[in-house]
């Protein structure tokens, strides 16, 4: 079941109080058990009521209220969504809570309706399909695309050249025989047993995966890594670099679109357009 756990308001977080060190590293302490366990899906705290406003419904009229509100103990200053077996369980999680105020404070637990409470109300199901459409839409909306790159055997080689290119920032590399899982037999390539399985690199805001594959057969046709950078000066010197062993598809210069703009392959035969942005 899915529970709201609300911290009440208090003077302190009312008054815009920060929390002290210590409470800031116990809360973090038990937020890390929460994830660890698989119980906690969000949460975060909420500024004081003067910073909020509320909006009053009164047929087809709409009044807006700045805050501060008076009513403290109604408030809420924070939440957590938690997904839990019972609300006996989201209680003993609650009592392991460090207490989120300097002074005494309540936590609130709230289940969230389920789609069994409204079988009754809506025997056809035709509300609740249009829920999980639109639930189904907003996860979609949520969902993230990143790029990920084979190298056909020289991975390793290729996040030297971006680090060196284009100053990529080089996280996760896994090997294949680092694996806790082997790949089936004949799959890999005799001689890939050293190679990379996973990696991960940043150029920018965008983290790229990689690996050798399996085999020493992929290509990279029929896509290109976008990378727009601001100064015209720093695009030429990253496509004189990515172009370094590859080839120039089309000499950086001016467009329509961009005041500097240029496509390469570089040697790994990875498609690349570096630009400036324009105006459009």
């Amino acid at each position: 079941m899915r529970v709201m756990v609300v911290v009440k308001a208090t003077p302190s977080s009312e008054a815009g109080k920060m929390p002290s060190e210590q409470l800031m590293a116990d809360m973090g302490r038990f937020n890390e058990e929460l994830v660890k366990a698989g119980i906690m899906k969000s949460g975060d705290g909420l500024k004081p009521s003067s910073c909020g406003v509320r909006v009053r419904f009164s047929g087809k009229n709409r009044t807006v209220t700045d805050g501060p509100f008076a009513e403290t103990k109604e408030l809420v200053a924070g939440y957590w969504l938690w997904e839990v077996k019972s609300m006996e369980e989201a209680i003993e999680w609650v009592k392991r809570c460090p207490n989120p105020m300097p002074e005494d404070s309540e936590i609130e637990i709230r289940p969230f309706y389920e789609a069994a409470d409204f079988a009754e109300w809506d025997p056809s199901g035709k509300f609740m399909d249009h829920e999980k459409g639109l639930c189904h839409q907003l996860a979609l909306q949520q969902a993230t695309v990143q790029p990920y790159l084979f190298f056909s055997g020289r991975c390793e080689e290729a996040l030297e050249f971006y680090k060196a290119a284009i100053g990529a920032r080089v996280g996760l590399v896994l090997r294949f025989d680092q694996a806790p899982d082997r790949p089936p037999e004949g799959m890999l390539q005799p001689g890939f047993e050293k190679k990379i399985m996973h990696s991960e690199f940043t150029v920018g805001n965008l983290t790229i995966m990689a690996s050798d594959g399996c085999n020493d057969k992929s290509r990279f046709d029929g896509f290109s890594l976008a990378l727009t950078i601001a100064a015209e000066e720093d695009a030429h010197r990253v496509f004189n670099a990515l172009a370094e062993g590859g080839k120039v598809v089309m000499p950086m210069g001016r467009t329509f679109f961009s005041p500097c703009y240029g496509q390469l392959t570089d040697k790994f035969g990875v498609g690349w357009m570096v630009m400036v942005p324009g105006d459009m």
